[in-house]
């Protein structure tokens, strides 16, 4: 049997490869509301909002885009960039009025 050598995959393609199959899997509600609700557990336990801004980056890749979701939000689609930015800052009034145009909503549970 003849083995072909398999070309090894840089760092980068890989990423990139994975950052596809992210965004494809979080189009389904589900996995979106799942991802995004780990993203905030783990906010909730460092304080670092960085996890979530990225979170929130990839599902509304996800769900048609930033020009879509300003849209629906009825948000300026260039504050929105610099909302969900790594350096953003969104205040909960926001977080709450881009959930539910994405579909969700925010709610409360025990710890």
């Amino acid at each position: 049997m003849i083995r072909k050598k398999q070309k090894k995959q840089s760092v980068d393609e890989l990423t990139v490869g994975y950052e596809v199959w992210l965004v494809n899997s979080l189009k389904k509600k589900k996995r979106a509301a799942h991802y995004l609700q780990v993203a905030l557990d783990s906010y909730q336990e460092d304080g670092c909002a960085d996890v979530l801004l990225l979170a929130f980056r990839r599902v509304t890749e996800a769900q048609g885009g930033i020009a879509k979701l300003a849209e629906c939000a009825q948000l300026n689609r260039e504050s929105l960039y610099k909302t969900l930015s790594a350096n953003g800052n969104p205040k909960l009034q926001t977080l709450g009025v881009l959930l539910k145009a994405l579909g969700f909503r925010l709610s409360i549970k025990p710890a």
